[in-house]
């Protein structure tokens, strides 16, 4: 089964579809994408590190699930989807973020990031079982503490990450822990 992407024109609209197995390449077209960091009851956040078999940024520690709806699917239900997907984890309560969020990276292999990225926060009473493909480990970390550590080593997460932590305000982040 061909999973699809929706690519985007500059004004964040739709404007047609790709393979999501294509669209990661050195020419990476803008996309729809989302970002998700989810919480526990102790206030903490759920870090994930990107399997080594991730086309993107392998073995990179990021936030705690990041995915692309599907053509007609809305961004909370991808949000449903992926969670169970990469981290095994239903999820509640999904609160947008950051509405607008756009960033363009490239890792060490030469593959871009080109993403438009709404991010969100969810929270979850469970125990995480990462699918192997897509996450190799995670850790449950105070949000002071990782905003502190991408302070202080921002080259150990991913560039997306650090740069969505930067756009989040004093008052948003209260809604991470």
């Amino acid at each position: 089964m061909i999973e699809e992407v929706v690519l985007l024109d500059g004004q964040h609209q739709p404007s047609g579809t790709m393979d999501k197995a294509l669209v990661h390449s050195g020419h990476t077209p803008l996309h729809l994408a989302f970002s998700c960091y989810i919480r526990n009851d102790r206030g903490e956040i759920l870090l994930t590190r990107r399997a080594l078999g991730k086309v993107a940024w392998p073995g990179v520690w990021t936030n705690s699930v990041c995915g692309h709806p599907l053509p007609g699917e809305s961004l909370q239900a991808a949000v449903l989807r992926r969670c169970q997907y990469e981290i095994g984890l239903s999820v509640e309560n999904i609160t947008p973020l950051v509405d607008e969020f756009q960033y363009c990276a490239t890792d060490a292999s030469g593959i871009v990031e080109n993403e438009f990225c709404p991010i969100f926060t969810a929270f979850t009473g469970q125990t995480p079982a990462p699918r192997e493909s897509e996450v190799m480990d995670y850790q449950w970390v105070k949000p002071e503490d990782l905003l502190n550590s991408v302070k202080t080593t921002p080259w150990a997460f991913s560039p997306w990450m650090v740069l969505q932590l930067g756009q989040i305000t004093e008052k948003n982040l209260s809604l991470l822990g």
